[in-house]
């Protein structure tokens, strides 16, 4: 399946959703945003507890997080390892120089991989995932809007047709 196809996807499932578009417009935004943060394999539970507590769906929270996938991880682990670094004073000397990821990942010890990795990659993710969570909030919000005007416009005016070929008169 294409990449635009897979958008296109994306977006009849985002617009097919029952609930208010605040409600969809939040999850996806909150999704998004969570796919930016080092903890892969729980962006989902992340963005669903999120989504909950935001009172958002909990279906477009979920789809939100395929922001996160094997083409943007690249992306995503770079521009939040180097922003990480920067805000946090590191990125004047190459650390990651003085650190051995192969030893760190082989043990896969949590206490051991935040201070090197997770710590600069959390603190780098939060100024991108706010900007990519507005964006994607506005940009779903109105699509959803759009969406749902231009299918009650479709309704109205298929009613008024079916009127009209009937002969009934108000």
């Amino acid at each position: 399946m294409g990449f635009r196809r897979s958008l296109r996807y994306l977006k009849l499932r985002l617009v097919r959703l029952s609930a208010s578009p605040y409600s969809v417009a939040a999850g996806v935004a909150v999704g998004v945003a969570v796919a930016w943060t080092p903890f892969l394999g729980v962006h989902i539970i992340i963005a669903m507890a999120l989504g909950f507590v935001l009172r958002a769906n909990l279906v477009a929270a979920a789809l939100g997080t395929t922001f996160a996938n094997p083409l943007t991880f690249p992306l995503i682990w770079a521009s939040t390892w180097e922003l990480g670094h920067l805000i946090l004073g590191r990125g004047d000397r190459n650390v990651s120089s003085h650190v051995d990821f192969v030893e760190l990942f082989s043990h896969m010890n949590f206490l051991q991989l935040w201070r090197p990795v997770l710590e600069p990659m959390t603190i780098g993710a939060v100024i991108p995932a706010a900007l990519s969570g507005i964006v994607a909030y506005v940009s779903v919000y109105a699509i959803i809007r759009s969406f749902r005007t231009q299918k009650l416009q479709s309704l109205a005016q298929h009613a008024a047709n079916r009127k009209s070929v009937l002969g009934v008169t108000e």
